[in-house]
């Protein structure tokens, strides 16, 4: 789709688009994460909160149905916060009541994959490393008139210009990812706000040597919308061991 070309080089404006969310304070989000698995394509859907302030945010995620359908797997659900990823439900011998607290800045994905959905600003942040883009045109996401633009962002140049909550979880992805450069399209809305991302990663698994492609998409809404996270308390996380693993593997 064609349209009037927004005022600024794409790149530039693309570099503040996190910004942007910001200003906006919060929103609600959409998740959705497709991998090639086993030989099988599946999705992860989540739905939630984000304050992009405090950079905290709450997502209940959906891991795909059983192939055996023998048990309704129940929602993970998440807290993001800067530096870590609070996971409930997450399985893997965790009592239920428990949640388990990972350090994102471990992860060698930095968390763009392991919990199954994108942390909402850091994909915004990932926009930060945006080395070349192009205006696509106008278009609509849920109602709303966006810009259209496509590109590829570098997640190393992305890390040093990101928050101090995102550059340690994006340098670790740019470490552990099987390439640096990250194919998007992004939505942006009049406000330069982030209506909707698409980052199509590649990452190696660890068990076959081989890249594995994985598309993230965000879907950002109700800007300005409440978002009351709160954290669990030291005595209400898991401390044993658990099974490692991406969700939905």
């Amino acid at each position: 789709m064609t349209g009037d070309a927004p005022a600024g080089d794409p790149v530039e404006v693309l570099h503040g688009a996190a910004d942007a969310l910001v200003d906006a304070g919060s929103s609600k989000a959409r998740t959705s994460l497709e991998m090639a698995t086993g030989g099988t394509r599946v999705t992860i859907r989540g739905k939630g909160v984000y304050d992009y302030r405090k950079r905290l945010g709450r997502l209940k995620v959906l891991l795909p149905q059983d192939p055996a359908g023998d048990a309704e797997r129940r929602p993970i659900i998440e807290l993001l916060a800067p530096g870590a990823l609070f996971m409930k439900n997450r399985g893997a011998g965790v009592p239920a009541d428990k949640w388990v607290r990972v350090d994102t800045g471990t992860l060698s994905d930095g968390n763009l994959v392991t919990g199954g959905a994108t942390d909402p600003f850091a994909a915004a942040e990932v926009l930060r490393g945006t080395r070349e883009a192009t205006f696509v045109g106008r278009t609509e996401v849920a109602g709303a008139p966006v810009r259209h633009y496509r590109g590829t962002a570098d997640l190393a140049e992305a890390a040093r210009d990101a928050s101090d909550a995102n550059r340690g979880p994006l340098a670790a992805a740019a470490k552990g990812f099987a390439a640096t450069e990250v194919p998007f399209d992004a939505y942006l809305d009049d406000q330069g706000r982030i209506r909707k991302v698409r980052h199509r990663f590649s990452f190696v698994n660890g068990e076959r040597g081989k890249p594995v492609a994985v598309a993230s998409t965000t879907l950002l809404y109700d800007f300005g919308a409440p978002a009351d996270v709160r954290l669990p308390e030291e005595e209400d996380i898991y401390a044993g061991r658990i099974a490692e693993g991406r969700a939905g593997e």
